[in-house]
């Protein structure tokens, strides 16, 4: 099928499959799946640019769907969500300016490709090193209980101490974060958290959940069902201004997103479903391959120059 705003000829049920995957990670993991949607779409011939683009438009839709389930299972923090919102989209501007410089400079595809290999197998080294410490951890106090609450209250007694130093960091203003559990907080460090998730979010793709759900948990202290809901909710916010700023500058085709909608539609709910019968460190353990896939993808595209 071709697409005329990008150029590109790609096959429909290509784009419905991958919606559908990345529909399913990002109801499960709280993250827009941009480390598959983005090098998925570079593996089929789409430059960065417009692979960045439409993935935020393919990601608004997912993220209504996924949001809405996870709302209802109560995973979801409202306030930090409005608030992180505040920081990503400043950062997804930041990013989709880098972007636009690169494209002018005509390096876009080979700076984004290294930048996403880094990023993705760094993700994935760390969150495969705490999750394993924090699960052998957890066997040796053997405990027992099975609730939520109870699952949320280990979830948070993971966290290690730079978590704890940063929640005793008093820079005014303070908040509150009931929902959450989190006493009091910086306001800045929660800002600072989302406009670094946006900067990659305007640069990779997607909601930059890669990033921000993983900070979430380990700087903000967030257990990690409310930060793979609040994520979702919050992406909602920021993607859709992701998608705007991009469209502005050109890199979105509309078609190739609504394609991909059609598939992550149903994925979103069959993800959001599946995390109630998770903990949290396992969802995060769960986790630790799909960067390294998204990884792979980009250094086959970057080495050979192939498409499908």
């Amino acid at each position: 099928m071709f697409f005329p705003i990008s150029g590109a000829h790609i096959s429909p049920i290509y784009l419905v499959i991958v919606g559908f995957l990345v529909g399913i990670l990002g109801g499960f993991f709280g993250v827009g799946g941009s480390f598959i949607a983005g090098p998925a779409l570079r593996l089929v011939g789409l430059d960065w640019n417009f692979a960045v683009g439409t993935d935020l438009a393919h990601i608004v839709g997912k993220s209504v769907v996924a949001a809405k389930r996870h709302r209802a299972l109560g995973n979801v923090d409202l306030r930090l969500g409005l608030i992180m919102a505040i920081g990503t989209i400043s950062g997804a501007e930041a990013g989709a300016q880098l972007i636009q410089m690169l494209k002018r400079a005509g390096n876009v595809n080979l700076i984004v490709s290294i930048v996403a290999i880094v990023v993705y197998l760094s993700i994935s080294a760390f969150m495969l090193w705490e999750s394993q410490k924090t699960l052998r951890s957890q066997k040796r106090r053997s405990s027992k209980e099975k609730v939520k609450g109870a699952i949320a209250k280990r979830d948070k007694s993971a966290f290690g101490p730079t978590t704890r130093a940063i929640q005793r960091l008093k820079i005014w203003p303070m908040i509150a974060l009931p929902t959450s559990g989190v006493k009091a907080i910086s306001l800045w460090m929660i800002l600072l958290v989302a406009f670094v998730g946006g900067v990659f979010g305007g640069f990779l793709g997607g909601g930059a959940g890669y990033i921000r759900m993983p900070s979430m948990v380990y700087v903000l202290g967030i257990p990690t069902h409310l930060a793979v809901g609040t994520d979702l909710f919050e992406i909602i916010i920021s993607a859709s201004y992701g998608t705007l700023t991009h469209a502005i500058k050109g890199n979105v085709d509309i078609l190739i997103a609504l394609v991909m909608h059609t598939g992550a539609a149903i994925g979103a709910q069959i993800g959001a479903i599946s995390t109630q019968y998770f903990a949290g460190p396992k969802i995060r353990l769960a986790f630790v391959p799909l960067p390294l896939i998204g990884a792979a993808i980009v250094i086959y595209t970057l080495f050979t120059g192939h498409k499908l």
